[in-house]
């Protein structure tokens, strides 16, 4: 089953970083993810993102306001890839 990801931001710069950190995460860990770039401030509440860019990953916040590494991301991913 494919780890969710989530990248919650209007499409900036910063947000295209995130995302493209959380594909050579995927990639390099040799797992299977959808990824979705959410766009619509409303839902950000939902997941208690406060400052873009935000990193979703298996529906809880990773990160918030900050763009994080490719080695941040893997860890958080082989943890949710644990789980499922």
């Amino acid at each position: 089953m494919p780890i969710n990801i989530k990248v919650l931001g209007p499409g900036c710069n910063n947000c295209h970083l995130v995302e493209e950190h959380a594909r050579e995460a995927v990639a390099q860990l040799g797992l299977e993810a959808e990824i979705e770039h959410v766009t619509d401030r409303a839902e950000y509440p939902k997941y208690g993102l406060l400052f873009t860019p935000g990193l979703v990953i298996e529906g809880k916040l990773v990160a918030g306001g900050r763009i994080p590494s490719v080695a941040d991301i893997s860890g958080w991913l082989a943890s949710a890839a644990a789980v499922n």
